[in-house]
C-alpha cells in the first residue's frame, strides 16, 4: 500500500464519524452539565446527592444486562459487512437483543424487589423510592444501547447523536428543570429516567430501517487496497451464538469494571461521608463527563473501521488509524482540562457556593483526563482485536485498583481519596492494553503526531490560561480572556497543521475515492 492510500480514505470516514459524534458530544456535555446544575440548585445537596446515587446504581445495572451486547454488534455487524456476508445480519441480531431484553427485565424486577436493601447500602432509606422508579426504566435503556450500536456498525453515526447525545439529555434537562420550579422532589426521577422510554421506540425504529435496507451489504463502491488480503465470503451462520457470546460476555463484564470504576466513588462516598458529600464528589466529577464524551464520539466513528480492519489483517491501516485517532483525542480533549488546573474554584462555584470545597477533586480528574487522553483507545483497540477476556482482565484489575484505593483513601482524604482512586484505576486500565498491544501487535499511539497535538494544546489551554490566571488573577474576567486568545489561536494553529495531524478529513470537502484508494462510507 503506498503512502498515499494507505488508510487515506479511512481516515476521512472516521474523521467525519468523529466530527459528527463530536458535535453530539460537545451539545451533550453541555446538556448533561445543565443537568446537575439544576438538579444541584434547584434542590438540597441531600436530595441531589440521593438522585446521583441512586442513578449511578441505575448506569451499573444497565451495563450488567446489556451482557455485552452494543460492542458484540459493533464487532460482528462490521465484520459481516466486511466479509460480504450482510445477510446473516438478522440472525446476530436476534442472538445479540432476546438475552439482553431478558436480562433487563429479570435485572430491573430484582432492583424493585430489593430497593430497600439497595438503599441501605447507599446509608439512606429513602433511596428505595428512587430506584424502584427507576427500575421500571431499566429494559428501555438497555435496548436503546444496543439499537444504536448497529446502527453504528453501519457507520451511521445519526441515530446515537439525535437520541442518545441530544434528544434525551434535552428531554431531561426540560423535565428536570420543571420539576425544580415546582419543588417537588417526588417526580425528579421519573423526570431524569422518563425520556429513555421514546429513545428506546425511535432508536428500535431507526435500527430496523437501517438493517433492513439495501444498504445492509457491503457499499460496492468500496474497493479494498491494492494490497490489502483478500476478504473470504463468510457464510449465513458465519456468527454462532457461542462465539457471539465469547466475545460479548466479557465485555460485558468489562463495562460493568469500567461503569463501576466512573460510579464507585460517588457511592463509597455516599456510604462513608454522607449524601452531601456525594453530591459534591458528583458535582466535580461532572466536567470529567465532558472529556469522556469527546473520547466516545471519537471512539464511536473509529470501532467499526478497527474491526473491519483487522478482519482482512489489515495492521498497517489499524496501526495508522490508532496513531490519528490518538493525536485527535489529545486535540480534542486537552483543551476542556488543562484551564481548570488553573481555574478550578471559579469552576465549581457553577454549581453552588457550597460546592467550591470539590476544587481539589476536580484538579485530579482533571490530570487523570489529561494521561488518560495521551494514553490513547487502546482498551477499544484491544477488544477489536478479538481479545476480549484480556480486555476483561485489564479491567477487573482496574476495578480492583479503584476499590483497594476507595476503601484506604476516602476514610483519610473524604472525596480527593475518591478521585485518586479513580485515577490510579484509569492508570491500570490505560497502561496495561497500552502494553499488551505494543508487545502482540506491534501497535502503540505515539508519533510525530502526538507530540504536534499535545504542544499546540499545551500552548493555548496550557500556558496561557496558567499566565492569565497568575496576572490578573483566577476570576471570571481572566478565564474569559484566556478562552477567548486560546479560541482565536488554537483552530489557526490546526489548520496549518491539519496535513500533518490528518485533520484534512474533517475539514475538505468529501470527494468520490479514486478507484484505487480505500473506499468509504458516509459516516
Amino acid at each position: 500500500m503506498s503512502p498515499a492510500h494507505a488508510g487515506g480514505p479511512d481516515m476521512r470516514r472516521v474523521a467525519r464519524g468523529g466530527a459528527v459524534n463530536m458535535a453530539g458530544a460537545v451539545a451533550a456535555a453541555v446538556v448533561n452539565l445543565g443537568v446537575v446544575v439544576a438538579v444541584t440548585r434547584g434542590f438540597s445537596a441531600e436530595t441531589a446527592g440521593l438522585l446521583f446515587s441512586a442513578t449511578s446504581v441505575f448506569l451499573i445495572a444497565s451495563a450488567v444486562a446489556n451482557l455485552g451486547t452494543p460492542s458484540g454488534l459493533v464487532y460482528f455487524l462490521a465484520r459481516l459487512r466486511a466479509l460480504g456476508a450482510a445477510e446473516a445480519v438478522p440472525r446476530v441480531l436476534r442472538t445479540a437483543l432476546c438475552p439482553a431484553a431478558g436480562a433487563a427485565v429479570l435485572l430491573g424486577a430484582a432492583v424493585f424487589a430489593f430497593a430497600d436493601v439497595l438503599a441501605a447500602l447507599l446509608s439512606d432509606p429513602a433511596a428505595a423510592v428512587y430506584l424502584r422508579l427507576l427500575a421500571v426504566f431499566l429494559p428501555f435503556a438497555v435496548l436503546t444501547d444496543a439499537a444504536l450500536a448497529a446502527t453504528r456498525a453501519y457507520h451511521d453515526h445519526a441515530p446515537t447523536v439525535l437520541l442518545e447525545k441530544l434528544g434525551r439529555p434535552t428531554a431531561q434537562l426540560a423535565l428536570v428543570c420543571g420539576v425544580a420550579l415546582t419543588g417537588w422532589a417526588g417526580l425528579l426521577t421519573v423526570a431524569w429516567a422518563g425520556p429513555y422510554l421514546p429513545v428506546a421506540v425511535l432508536a428500535w425504529w431507526w435500527m430496523r430501517r437501517i438493517t433492513g435496507a439495501p444498504r445492509a451489504k457491503a457499499p460496492p463502491d468500496t474497493p479494498d487496497p491494492p494490497d490489502a488480503p483478500c476478504p473470504t465470503p463468510a457464510p449465513a451462520d458465519a456468527v454462532p451464538p457461542r462465539a457471539f457470546w465469547a466475545f460479548s460476555l466479557p465485555r460485558a463484564v468489562a463495562g460493568i469494571a469500567q461503569l463501576g470504576i466512573q460510579r464507585l466513588g460517588i457511592v463509597f462516598v455516599a456510604a462513608l461521608q454522607g449524601a452531601a458529600e456525594a453530591a459534591v464528589f458528583t458535582a466535580a466529577t461532572r466536567f470529567m463527563v465532558a472529556g469522556q464524551f469527546a473520547a466516545q464520539a471519537l471512539q464511536f466513528a473509529a470501532e467499526a473501521r478497527l474491526a473491519e480492519l483487522l478482519a482482512v489483517d489489515d495492521r498497517r491501516g489499524a496501526a495508522r488509524l490508532y496513531r490519528a485517532g490518538t493525536a485527535w483525542q489529545i486535540c480534542l480533549t486537552w483543551p476542556l482540562f488543562l484551564p481548570v488546573l488553573a481555574y478550578a474554584p471559579l469552576l465549581m462555584a457553577v454549581f453552588g457556593s457550597g460546592y467550591t470545597a470539590g476544587a481539589p477533586v476536580l484538579v485530579v480528574v482533571a490530570l487523570a483526563q489529561l494521561a488518560s487522553s495521551a494514553l490513547g483507545m487502546g482498551d477499544l483497540v484491544l477488544a477489536m482485536t478479538g481479545r476480549t477476556r484480556l480486555n476483561l482482565a485489564n479491567n477487573l484489575l482496574a476495578l480492583a485498583a479503584d476499590l483497594l484505593l476507595c476503601v484506604l483513601l476516602i476514610p483519610v482524604l473524604g472525596t480527593v481519596g475518591a478521585a485518586l482512586a479513580w485515577a490510579g484505576a484509569v492508570a491500570v486500565r490505560k497502561v496495561l492494553p497500552l502494553a499488551q498491544l505494543a508487545r502482540s501487535h506491534g501497535l502503540h499511539p505515539f508519533d510525530r503526531r502526538w507530540f504536534l497535538a499535545a504542544g499546540v494544546c499545551l500552548v493555548w489551554f496550557g500556558a496561557l490560561p496558567g499566565l492569565c490566571a497568575a496576572v490578573l488573577g483566577a476570576s471570571g474576567l481572566s478565564l474569559a480572556l484566556a478562552l477567548a486568545a486560546g479560541a482565536a489561536g488554537y483552530p489557526a494553529t490546526l489548520w496549518r497543521l491539519r496535513a500533518p495531524l490528518e485533520l484534512d478529513g474533517l475539514l475538505s470537502r468529501r470527494r468520490r475515492p479514486a478507484p484505487e484508494a480505500v473506499g468509504a462510507d458516509t459516516a
